[in-house]
């Protein structure tokens, strides 16, 4: 069995081809560059961007798999969470190509997409397990008690630690997405530099919003010369911050649910203090990470969840709508 799958939720534009045991055949995802200079994403540009470049991915990715559309026993497509006007670009023309080819659609929930991120190239790893998603748009504490079982734990009742992360960078004049600017200037900061707050909240949940406000109160008092000077060092201790949070609840989760395997998905899954913390925390053997191109958003983890539910027999109608909203459980 060979899907095709479409990733178009926000702002990458990803198809891909997947084989029957999650092995990826293809992965092919650009990342619209034309976002950076609103230090955000702009949904009216990202649903444009991702009707010029649809075609031309879905492509590449056929072809990278050394694979005809021909060859496609099925099509996955994101439906939700996510922006409507790009949801619906991959959701129409996943749904036109699989009528038109006569193969089943399923339609695949973006987050689900993300568990199955980690289980990619990869057949030493089966559930039950815990999952921390922590990506720009969501940071979920979820257990999974087997394929397609899930019970959610706790998620942010604020904003998303990805989101903090883009936030921060925003405040400290660094490019769009922060993220990744951020983790570099870190590397050569002092973590202990500022003692930035760590929300308390109950249960499973998580705060960020405190955090990014503590940062910006910070950055208020300082001149513009010391917050050059000691860019390294805020960037560092804001993310110990966000990586001490992220490892509380965790931790809290792991001991109660007597849970003996940890899977870090999402894009600040690439975070390398939070990966160096997590890893000392629960060992090599204890907790998994996705390959850095399954981290974010990418077409590979949607065709492995439509792999799944082909499998099962299970199949989308056509009359399927993008859902922006669409939670997990």
């Amino acid at each position: 069995m060979k899907i095709l799958a479409i990733e178009t939720s926000c702002d990458e534009t990803a198809a891909a081809c997947v084989g029957a045991n999650f092995e990826v055949l293809s992965n092919v995802t650009k990342t619209h560059v034309e976002h950076s200079v609103f230090g955000g994403v702009v949904p009216e540009i990202a649903s444009r961007v991702h009707t010029k470049l649809i075609l031309p991915v879905v492509r590449k990715a056929l072809e990278d798999a050394s694979l005809s559309i021909h060859d496609i026993d099925g099509i996955a497509v994101t439906y939700g969470p996510g922006l409507i006007g790009s949801l619906l670009v991959g959701l129409v023309f996943g749904k036109t190509l699989a009528q038109v080819l006569h193969v089943p659609f399923v339609g695949v929930n973006h987050l689900e997409g993300h568990l199955f991120s980690v289980f990619l190239n990869r057949k030493d790893l089966i559930p039950p397990m815990l999952f921390l998603l922590v990506s720009g748009g969501h940071t979920e504490l979820i257990y999974m008690e087997d394929y397609g079982r899930y019970r959610y734990l706790g998620g942010t009742l604020d904003d998303a630690a990805g989101e903090a992360f883009d936030k921060v960078a925003k405040m400290l004049g660094l490019p769009y997405p922060g993220g990744p600017h951020i983790d570099r200037l870190a590397r050569e900061g002092r973590k202990d530099f500022v003692r930035f707050p760590r929300a308390r909240t109950k249960g499973y949940d998580f705060s960020f919003s405190g955090l990014k406000t503590a940062v910006l109160y910070y950055l208020r008092k300082q001149s513009r010369e010391f917050i050059k000077a000691h860019i390294s060092d805020i960037a560092a201790s804001f993310q110990e911050a966000v990586v001490d949070m992220l490892l509380e609840k965790t931790r809290i989760a792991m001991r109660e649910l007597r849970c003996r395997k940890l899977a870090v998905v999402g894009g600040v899954s690439m975070n390398s203090r939070l990966r160096e913390v997590f890893s000392k925390e629960f060992g090599d053997s204890g907790v998994y990470f996705p390959e850095p191109q399954f981290t974010i958003d990418n077409a590979a983890m949607i065709g492995a969840v439509g792999i799944f539910r082909l499998k099962k027999g299970e199949k989308s109608p056509f009359t399927l709508g993008a859902n922006p909203n669409l939670k997990l459980t």
